[in-house]
């Protein structure tokens, strides 16, 4: 067994049918590589309650409930957990809604006849990945969006003092440019000596294999 897999997996498994609960049990209890923790829950509100005190990695989502039904079932689950991956597992066969579900944010859409044991273990697997993977391209992208954002206070007209190189803030204080600009951007600087700089100031100095 991969080593990163020794784990048990939380799942909430949302489905008011009894039977089709124990099955879907059976089913993650079957050999595979990976091993799930399963808890139930027999209703939308149940389910909600169950998320805000028990920290599941991936939801298994029926969406015909007691108290909800449909697309509206899915939509009220993302929309109040939406780092939580959920797998939309279901009696209807309905491929323009499934369509629709991903559309939406659900990470896969599954017919209750269909699944099996191997088919539920690498779906629940690869909804947390791709879900994980979503969300690092999100904080990525807000990353540079903030970068940009701070990298665009440089523009415009800097005051530099003209002997010591220091730069003047918007509240007036003078710093050097490298800390002015490493607090307003994702650069960071080393320091050295241009050739120029190193024949004004060491004139003497040659370099080993220099003529």
């Amino acid at each position: 067994m991969d080593p990163s897999n020794t784990h048990a997996i939380k799942v909430l498994l949302v489905e008011d049918d009894p039977l089709q609960a124990r099955l879907v049990r059976r089913f993650l209890r079957s050999p595979s590589p990976q091993s799930f923790e399963v808890e139930h829950a027999e209703s939308l509100a149940a389910a909600v309650q169950k998320l805000i005190t028990w920290s599941a990695e991936v939801v298994l989502l029926d969406l015909t409930l007691p108290d909800s039904s449909g697309a509206n079932t899915f939509l009220r689950i993302q929309t109040q957990f939406p780092a939580l991956p959920i797998v939309v597992l279901t009696g209807l066969n309905d491929e323009e809604l499934g369509v629709q579900l991903v559309q939406a944010g659900a990470q896969d859409y599954l017919m209750k006849d269909m699944a099996s044991g191997l088919l539920l273990s690498r779906t629940l697997r690869y909804a947390i990945e791709r879900k994980r993977a979503f969300l690092e391209r999100e904080r990525l992208v807000r990353d540079l969006q903030e970068a940009v954002a701070e990298l665009k206070t440089l523009s415009g007209l800097l005051p530099i003092c003209s002997n010591c190189k220091k730069v003047r803030d918007d509240k007036g204080y003078w710093t050097q440019i490298e800390a002015y600009i490493q607090q307003r951007s994702a650069a960071r600087f080393s320091h050295g000596i241009c050739p120029d700089c190193m024949e004004k100031l060491y004139p003497d100095y040659r370099p080993k294999g220099a003529r």
